[in-house]
């Protein structure tokens, strides 16, 4: 697996120090532009208690691997100010959980200063001070360089070389999209959550399903109606640490899956949420869903998505129909660049509000497609003449010195076969969708 290393130079580590939580950002995206060092927070967190909490889940997700036990790199959160919240974001080292806490404005009390995104620096005694941190103990929040309660007199730079992985990006990308199809399932009031999540089997790579039953949740072996899919119980240990802070559990999945698929677990604490994405299976990573590939083979939608993009400012909740009206095109055409634009991490889904929120994340449309061999392989058997329609859902795709069939979203090939569609389209189907699309 490719390597993207990205450097985090910081002005200084993060602090918790008398109560004052300074969190030290890196280089990042703001309403302004870009910014070496952005500052977007600094008041107080109403809720100090769950708010140190639930960062610290966000941070130790960062550092996990559910697929086997092995050391990682430390993995900064990324943290976005949407003007009446923070979010901060994590991918875990094996790139099937994803992890985010949504600080609302009822928790915050304070100004903010910019809108953006940017990584934040969560150390080793920070971790231990936000462990310590009671209910009743105030805690101050800042969010950027200025905030910081050490600095130096010659302006020296804390800097991380951090090798992350091109699944770990991609897992960004893949996540929006495959959320967007959820819908709630299920919901449990906060004891009845902390009972439930307490009685969990800790077996590693078991697949179970919860089920809605009275005011709480069964497990069953297999799909069942109204059911949930939960891929790795285990994967949930985050929030146990949170049940003391739960006020409810929802549950977020397809609906009628009749295989294992992901789902998504938010618990609500006080002034915000705590959001869990599980893969479909704890050995398998967000990055190989292969979500994305259809939108990379969108030439129109990717047209669209530089236009709907330009019109983003941060917004908590992203407004198709708005985005419509300000750019001249339909809201189907919106909804499809939005897609685009998620694959290219600029904005991501928030299953509590069933909507897009605006977020940038350092990499762009051009490099999610690079990262993607299966988008690039069919953009060159496309360009390349190896592929022959014949008939509306019908095309002959000649790869190497074999021609494989394509039917609708079915193919002849060894990939297809393997997955039945389960990860995505395979090249020689992304290249039927690229010669139709050229020829509309």
């Amino acid at each position: 697996m490719t390597n993207a290393v990205q450097a985090y130079a910081y002005a200084g580590p993060s602090t918790l120090t008398a109560g004052r939580l300074a969190l030290s950002t890196s280089g990042g995206r703001t309403a302004r532009g870009p910014l070496s060092h952005p500052r977007f927070f600094s008041g107080l967190l109403t809720e100090a208690a769950p708010a140190a909490a639930g960062l610290l889940a966000v941070a130790n997700v960062a550092q996990a691997r559910y697929d086997r036990p092995a050391p990682t790199f430390s993995r900064d959160p990324v943290v976005t100010c949407n003007g009446d919240r923070l979010r901060f974001e994590s991918f875990s080292a094996c790139g099937g959980v994803y992890a985010r806490l949504d600080v609302l404005e009822r928790a915050l009390d304070g100004e903010v200063v910019d809108l953006g995104t940017t990584n934040v620096d969560v150390n080793g005694p920070l971790r231990e001070a936000l462990a310590r941190v009671g209910g009743a103990d105030p805690l101050h929040l800042g969010v950027g360089r200025d905030e910081l309660a050490v600095t130096t007199l010659d302006g020296a730079v804390v800097e991380k070389k951090v090798p992350l992985p091109e699944r770990w990006l991609r897992g960004f990308a893949e996540v929006q999209l495959v959320t967007a199809g959820f819908d709630l399932r299920a919901e449990l009031s906060g004891p009845e959550a902390t009972r439930f999540l307490r009685t969990l089997p800790r077996r590693v790579g078991s697949t179970l399903w919860a089920v809605p039953s009275g005011r709480s949740l069964r497990l069953t072996a297999g799909p069942a109606p109204g059911a949930v899919c939960l891929p790795g119980p285990d994967r949930l240990a985050t929030m146990l640490t949170l049940l003391r802070f739960a006020r409810t559990l929802r549950l977020y999945g397809p609906a009628r899956p009749d295989a294992a698929v992901a789902s998504a677990w938010e618990l609500e604490l006080p002034g915000m949420r705590y959001v869990l994405t599980l893969s479909p299976d704890s050995g398998r990573s967000f990055s190989t869903e292969g979500a994305v590939l259809r939108t990379l083979a969108s030439d129109d939608a990717a047209d669209d998505a530089d236009l709907v993009g330009a019109l983003l400012a941060f917004e908590p909740r992203v407004e198709p129909d708005l985005l419509a009206e300000r750019s001249g095109i339909d809201a189907s055409r919106v909804r499809a660049a939005l897609t685009q634009l998620g694959a290219a991490g600029r904005v991501g889904y928030d299953t509590a509000e069933a909507g897009y929120f605006h977020r940038e994340l350092p990499y762009d449309r051009d490099r999610v497609a690079a990262m993607n061999p299966r988008a690039r392989a069919a953009r060159e058997l496309a360009d390349g003449g190896a592929v022959r329609l014949d008939g509306p859902d019908r095309a002959l795709v000649t790869s190497g010195d074999q021609v494989r069939e394509v039917r609708g979203t079915a193919c002849t090939c060894p990939w297809w076969a393997r997955h039945q569609g389960q990860r995505g389209p395979c090249k020689h189907v992304l290249a039927v969708q690229i010669m139709k699309g050229a020829q509309a």
